[in-house]
C-alpha cells in the first residue's frame, strides 16, 4: 500500500520504517526538517533498538522517505496515519493542538485531491481520550474535505501498543492489533495494512479504540505504583520484596502477568503520565470519582521521592547519576523520572554529575530539547563523557540504568556508595556489601 505517516518521533518514526520493511511505499512527514533530512539520509531520528538498520535498509531500497509537503505526501498515499503528540496542558487536560493542525493540513489537501486518486483513509494512531475523533477530528476534516466521514473518505483509530526501546520488535509481534472503524472499509485499509503480522485483531467502534490505550496505560501505571509501594513496605519490615514477588507472580490465575510488577524505580516517559492525568482530568469533569487512578501519579511522586532521602541520608554532598532517559535504550526524556531527579538533587545543591551514553544534548531534537531545556537548562554542565568521570567524581551513586558498561565499572564495596534505583542483576550478592543501598528492597 501506499502510506503517509505524519510525525517523525518515536511511534512515527518506527511505524514509517517498520510499514517500509512490510513491503509498503511509504512518506513519513514531519515540520521538524531536521528530522526529514536524517530519515533522507538513512539515519533514524530517535535511539532505539534496530531502527537505525531498519531506516537505512528501507530508505536505501526507496520504500521510504521523509518531506515537509503535507500536500505531496497525500497525493501519494491511499491511507494516511497520524502520529503527532498529544502532551498534557497544565492542567492535566489532552493537548490536541498537533492533532487539529495536521488534521486541518490533511483535510486541505484531500480537498485538492479529490475523488480521482481514490478512497483515502485517515488513521489516527495517536493518544487521545474518547470522543476526540467523533466530536473534534471528524468535524474538522468534513469541514476541510467538504464531505462525508466513512462515506467520501474513511477515519479509523489505530491505537499503537509499542513499549520504547522494544518497539521495532513489538511492532513485528504486537500483543493485539486493534482498528476503532467508522466505516467498514476504512477498518479493511487498516486491516490490509497489518495483513502478516500475528496475535489477534479487534474490529472495534472508534471510541472504544480510543479508551483502550487508557485503560492498558492507566493499568501499567497502577501496577507499577503497587510495585513500588509494596516494596517500599516490605524494605521498612526488613522483609525481600523481590522474593515476595517471585510468590505473588506464580498465581497465573488471579495475579494476571509479571510485566511492570517488580519493585524498580519510579515511572515516567511520554504515555503513562501523561494519559492518567488525562484519564483523571476527564473522570473530574464527569464527576465521577477515581480515588485509585488519583494517587496513582502521587503515589510515584512518593516513590522518587525516597530516592532523594536516601540521597540525603548520606550526608554526601557530590553525586553521581548514570542514567536520564526514562528508558534504557533510548533517549527520550520526556517526564523521565530521572531528569526529575537530577532537577530536584540540582536545586537542593548538590555537585552532580550525569552519564548516559544515549544521551548528548547536542543530538536531543523537538520535545527531548525542549523538555530539558525547560526542566533541567544546566544539563550541558553536568553531563560527564564517561562511566570513570561520574566515578571519579562521586562520594555516593545512583545507578538508574544496566548499560552493561556502567555495570561492569561499578566498584564492589571501597569506592562511593552506590543506591541502586533498579535492582541490579547483582543485587542479592550486592545487598551483604557496606555502602549498597536498594530504594526498595
Amino acid at each position: 500500500m501506499r502510506v503517509s505517516v505524519f510525525g517523525l518521533g518515536y511511534v512515527g518514526c518506527v511505524s514509517a520504517a517498520c510499514l517500509a520493511g512490510m513491503g509498503h511505499q511509504v512518506v513519513g512527514v514531519d515540520v521538524n526538517q531536521a528530522k526529514v533530512d536524517l530519515v533522507n539520509d538513512g539515519k533514524a531520528p530517535v535511539v532505539e533498538e534496530r531502527i537505525g538498520e531498519l531506516i537505512a535498509e528501507v530508505v536505501g531500497s526507496g520504500a521510504l522517505r521523509a518531506t515537509g509537503d503535507v500536500r505531496e505526501a497525500i497525493m501519494e498515499s491511499e491511507i494516511s496515519l497520524v502520529c503527532v503528540g498529544t502532551p498534557s496542558e497544565p492542567n492535566g487536560s489532552l493537548c490536541t493542538t498537533y492533532l487539529e493542525r495536521v488534521t486541518e493540513e490533511i483535510g486541505t489537501a484531500l480537498a485538492e485531491r479529490g475523488g480521482g486518486g481514490g478512497r483515502h483513509t485517515v488513521v489516527f494512531r495517536s493518544t487521545m481520550l474518547p470522543g476526540t475523533c467523533a466530536n473534534l477530528l471528524v468535524p474538522i476534516l468534513e469541514k476541510y474535505v467538504g464531505g462525508t466521514a466513512g462515506v467520501d473518505f474513511g477515519v479509523a483509530v489505530n491505537p499503537e501498543f509499542l513499549r520504547e526501546g522494544t518497539s521495532v520488535r513489538d511492532f513485528f509481534d504486537p500483543p493485539k492489533t486493534v482498528i476503532g472503524e467508522l466505516d467498514a472499509a476504512g477498518g479493511d485499509a487498516v486491516l490490509a495494512l497489518y495483513d502478516s503480522l500475528p496475535g489477534e485483531v479487534f474490529r472495534v467502534p472508534v471510541a472504544t479504540a480510543e479508551a483502550i490505550k487508557y485503560a492498558d496505560n492507566a493499568f501499567h501505571g497502577l501496577k507499577i505504583g503497587f510495585a513500588n509501594e509494596l516494596g517500599a513496605v516490605c524494605h521498612a519490615l526488613g522483609v525481600d520484596s523481590h522474593q515476595v514477588m517471585d510468590v505473588f507472580l506464580a498465581d497465573r490465575k488471579l495475579n494476571i502477568s509479571p510485566a511492570y510488577l517488580r519493585p524498580g524505580f519510579a515511572f515516567g516517559g511520554s504515555c503513562l503520565p501523561k494519559d492518567l492525568r488525562s484519564l483523571v482530568h476527564a473522570a473530574q469533569r464527569a464527576d465521577v470519582s477515581v480515588p485509585i487512578l488519583s494517587h496513582v501519579l502521587p503515589s510515584n511522586s512518593a516513590h522518587l521521592e525516597r530516592a532523594v532521602e536516601l540521597v540525603e541520608r548520606t550526608g554526601k554532598r557530590r553525586v553521581g547519576m548514570f542514567g536520564l532517559s526514562f528508558k534504557p535504550g533510548t533517549d527520550d526524556l520526556r517526564e523521565s523520572p530521572l531528569v526529575e531527579l537530577a532537577e530536584r538533587l540540582f536545586g537542593k545543591g548538590y555537585d552532580l554529575r550525569i552519564h548516559d551514553a544515549n544521551v548528548s544534548l547536542s543530538r536531543l531534537l523537538g520535545a527531548n530539547r525542549e523538555y530539558v531545556e525547560t526542566r533541567l537548562p544546566h544539563l550541558a554542565q553536568l553531563l560527564a563523557d564517561s562511566v570513570d568521570e561520574v566515578l571519579d567524581h562521586a562520594e555516593v551513586c545512583l545507578v538508574g540504568t544496566r548499560d552493561p558498561a556502567v555495570l561492569s565499572a561499578l566498584p564492589h564495596g571501597a569506592g562511593p556508595l552506590l543506591i541502586d534505583l533498579i535492582h541490579l542483576p547483582d543485587a542479592d550478592t550486592r545487598r551483604t556489601e557496606p555502602g549498597y543501598m536498594g530504594l526498595a528492597w
